[in-house]
């Protein structure tokens, strides 16, 4: 991020705020003037890195190289940008190390101008404008109000949150998934016994979660059916939807899976549940061992394979004992998946409440691929890199 010399300075701490609040790194440029403004100390803080204003570092000599800088970012964002600083772009200045930058770096470039309404309004700047336009650069469009002049017009450095907003949806539009709708299962099943206890299993969610948070990285908006975990998610692309029982959860799913054009069920359901759950709680004084009789859940997955049309893709969960590739394979043609993701729990690392799993990964032509012990974000990148590589084939 490049800061110029603008009383509308101070709002490039809170946009350096917003953008490592979303993930993203940081490293930010200043121009000489723009420290009357704002001080270097501000927005490293706020950055985690040092902020550079000179080709060299005047306490150690360092050398800044440009270029280097130039080619690590994946956005270079220069707010707020000054009419001086526009002119000297649109003429391919290079005075000071953000210009040396700006001309070095392949990366899309957008720029916030801030400045008084006249100055916006001169021939002289629009014409800059429209030129740094004409060579790709995207326009971050300053807002209409009170001016530091006192006067009202154009001229105020969009709003944090606005720019933060854009480069969002500039990226998603991008992404591999944009536009794509994916469904994911997470957590475990409770299937009630009486009001306080419940059949259930030792799963936390960690892996849905991690595979809905990859989904939405690369675009697509997700719909996450959670069985009860303490998890959290807060990405803006995944709705989540909160169940407890198969029963839910396979309501939930089936009610949205026909929208959708990917569904990943790695939800931990029940096989089974009581057949007649008590209404109040089973007391020990009554006399003698309860007994519990069980029937079948419904097949999520065998239903949705059965509904599943030309363009879904659909991903099963299988868990392993042992027989795991024979049993997994059969899974995956029985229930007409795309591919199916094996986990053995006699895999250390591997199962329930881990940070970690080591997957297989079959599809339904016989192929086999086996990933080492990793953690699960990083499983569940393999498993959508799978996704975005079938979706390529089909195209």
């Amino acid at each position: 991020m490049g800061v110029t010399a603008s009383i509308s300075a101070y709002k490039a701490a809170l946009l350096t705020r917003l953008l490592v609040k979303s993930g993203a790194s940081v490293r930010i440029i200043m121009t000489p003037a723009s420290r009357e403004f704002i001080t270097p100390l501000t927005l490293s803080v706020l950055s985690k890195n040092p902020v550079l204003v000179d080709f060299t570092t005047s306490d150690s000599g360092t050398w800044n190289n440009h270029v280097e800088l130039g080619l690590w970012a994946d956005l270079f964002i220069i707010a707020p940008a000054s009419a001086n600083t526009l002119s000297k772009m649109s003429f391919g200045s290079c005075d000071n190390f953000l210009l040396a930058v700006y001309l070095s770096c392949r990366c899309p470039v957008y720029i916030a101008p801030a400045m008084d309404v006249d100055m916006y309004k001169h021939p002289a700047t629009r014409e800059n404008i429209s030129k740094l336009q004409s060579q790709g650069v995207r326009l971050l469009s300053p807002g209409y109000g009170e001016l530091a002049s006192g006067l009202i017009g154009e001229g105020r450095m969009a709003e944090p949150e606005a720019i933060l907003s854009q480069l969002q949806n500039d990226l998603l539009q991008q992404a591999p998934l944009s536009g794509k709708k994916a469904l994911v299962t997470a957590g475990p099943t409770f299937e009630a016994i009486d009001p306080v206890r419940f059949i259930g299993n030792h799963s936390t969610g960690k892996m849905g979660f991690a595979i809905a948070e990859e989904l939405a990285d690369n675009g697509a908006e997700v719909e996450l059916i959670c069985g009860p975990t303490a998890m959290q998610i807060f990405n803006p692309l995944i709705r989540r939807v909160d169940v407890t029982s198969a029963e839910e959860m396979y309501k939930a799913c089936l009610s949205r899976f026909d929208i959708m054009d990917i569904a990943i069920l790695s939800a931990a359901v029940a096989d089974f549940r009581p057949k007649h759950p008590v209404l109040s709680k089973i007391k020990k004084e009554t006399g003698g061992l309860p007994v519990i009789e069980l029937e079948q859940t419904p097949d999520i997955l065998a239903e949705l394979g059965r509904r599943k049309t030309t363009g879904q893709m659909l991903v099963g969960f299988a868990l392993e004992t042992d027989n795991e590739i024979e049993n997994a394979r059969n899974k995956l043609i029985r229930k007409n998946l795309d591919f199916i993701v094996l986990n053995s729990l006699a895999d250390p690392g591997a199962g329930f409440g881990t940070q970690t799993n080591k997957i297989t990964i079959l599809d339904k032509h016989n192929k086999i691929v086996r990933f080492e012990l990793k953690d699960k974000k990083a499983a569940a990148a393999d498993i959508v890199a799978n996704i975005k590589s079938l979706l390529a084939a089909s195209a």
